[in-house]
């Protein structure tokens, strides 16, 4: 059994070797590497993401591991000879991570994932391309001795499905011993509040433990997130006489030995001013990371201090992703409102706004323009912005600088509103760099530019600082099962 030569590598002192599908820029990829792991590569059907994870990864070996693979259509006897990992396929990883996308899942079930535990082929006829399965492929075929599988906690309740309990069955008949549950981000050391459902497993042989870290930071979270929570865990049975056999409640922070959490102001206020001459914001025009910006000011805490100072990421004069949205309209906007306005509140202050320089034209040339005219209309579009603030209210929101970040999405790579600066001198939504921070990529961390796919990688990236306090917990466990695993094996 492959599992045996896993174990004597690792008693030996090679680090664990981990395989990231689904890597994105490599969120998950940072925090296992900065635990102690050695990432040998990653599948990621985005350009631009595969590129950045070659880029830090996998430097002196970049045109190998910067190409694009989709994983539908690649094998990993295919994948491995490619990073050149040579030998049995069964002996080469030892860790698996990822967070396949979930399309299409609910009209699966637990009878497909069955299937594809006892045939390794189905998946290839199954029309719909269901990534999950394909995820078990791999487990199947790689055969680790470690897993995680990270998503957003609606997949605990995806069209009436519990995802993470249907796939923990189908990796118990595989031989691991699976646990689930919701962690937070915040809890961790990130300043951003990003709730994600971690699956942890391990082959039954070693006898695990523990599956989730334990927080290091506290805050009272926003009511939002409890009511999120309670929808997600929805499908997962609650009742003292039942035993849960995968869930595990989420853990807890303890306020009174966990660090109070990290806030927005303390994570970004070393960084560059853009002020209102900035070039960034007077001028349209693509934005590409060329120009070093150098720092503020020293690193004022802890978190500032691991931003620049990250082991294998240094970053020691500033940062050159430090650019933002030409949204000239807005800025004014954004001076204005106050520490956790949305877009409702926005958009009253810009109808007001209006108002006051109705008043100004009036004051100047004797008379207002009148509704309908071509002169008000021209007027309304360079202070109010189109959208329907009843259809869309959490389109805009602006950041407290006492408080971590809310969660931070994809369509970041679309627009930034919902992240505007708490610094109301600076009057505009946050910068790449400012985005990587709130989700705890060090400065020295790459991001293949242009600006909109680096905003769309940072925003789908799960947070290295979360995926290293879950990377601490399994390293440890291996070490901590390997002689009794060792025993068995022999």
């Amino acid at each position: 059994m492959s599992i045996s030569k896993k174990i004597a590598r690792l008693t030996s002192g090679e680090k664990p070797r981990v395989l990231d599908l689904f890597a994105g820029c490599g969120g998950i990829s940072l925090g296992f590497h900065s635990a102690g792991f050695e990432i040998v590569g990653a599948v990621e059907i985005d350009a631009a993401a595969a590129k950045s994870h070659a880029l830090n990864f996998h430097p002196k070996s970049f045109n190998l591991h910067a190409r694009s693979r989709d994983i539908t259509a690649i094998d990993p006897p295919e994948l491995l000879n490619e990073f050149t990992l040579t030998g049995p396929v069964k002996d080469q990883v030892d860790v698996i991570v990822g967070g396949p996308p979930c399309q299409a899942f609910a009209r699966v079930g637990r009878a497909k994932l069955r299937e594809i535990a006892e045939h390794p082929d189905a998946f290839l006829r199954d029309p719909r391309s269901n990534l999950y399965l394909r995820y078990l492929d791999y487990v199947r075929a790689l055969q680790p001795i470690a897993l995680v599988m990270e998503n957003v906690p609606d997949v605990l309740n995806y069209g009436g499905h519990n995802i993470a309990e249907e796939v923990c069955e189908a990796l118990e008949d595989l031989g691991y011993l699976p646990k689930y549950t919701i962690l937070n981000a915040v809890f961790y050391g990130v300043p951003e509040m990003r709730e994600r459902m971690f699956l942890v497993a391990y082959r039954k042989e070693l006898k695990p433990c523990l599956w989730h870290p334990q927080p290091s930071h506290w805050i009272d979270l926003p009511q939002g997130y409890h009511g999120s929570r309670q929808v997600a865990l929805q499908t997962v049975k609650f009742s003292e006489l039942e035993e849960h056999k995968y869930f595990v409640d989420p853990p807890e922070p303890d306020p009174s030995c966990c660090l109070p959490a990290i806030t927005a102001e303390e994570a970004l206020s070393d960084l560059p001013v853009i002020s209102e001459d900035s070039p960034l914001k007077l001028m349209k025009g693509p934005r590409h990371f060329k120009e070093l910006a150098p720092y503020r000011k020293p690193p004022g805490n802890a978190y500032q201090r691991l931003m620049r100072e990250w082991e294998g990421f240094l970053s020691s004069k500033g940062v050159s992703d430090h650019v933002i949205r030409y949204l000239p309209r807005d800025y004014k906007i954004f001076a204005r409102m106050n520490p956790g306005d949305q877009y409702p509140e926005a958009h009253e202050l810009a109808k007001k706004m209006f108002a006051e320089r109705l008043l100004e034209i009036e004051c100047i040339e004797g008379e207002k323009p009148q509704k309908g005219s071509s002169r008000y209309e021209l007027e309304w579009v360079q202070y109010v912005p189109p959208y329907d603030p009843g259809k869309f209210p959490n389109k805009w929101r602006k950041m407290e600088a006492d408080k971590p970040a809310r969660t931070l999405m994809a369509h970041l790579g679309k627009d930034s509103y919902s992240h505007i600066h708490y610094d109301s001198s600076q009057a505009r939504t946050i910068s790449v760099r400012e985005a990587a921070r709130l989700q705890s990529f060090p400065d020295g961390f790459v991001f293949q530019g242009p600006m909109n796919p680096a905003f769309k990688q940072i925003g789908n990236a799960v947070p290295p600082l979360m995926a290293k306090a879950v990377a601490e917990v399994i390293i440890n466990e291996l070490q901590g099962s390997i002689k009794h695993a060792e025993k068995i094996s022999a």
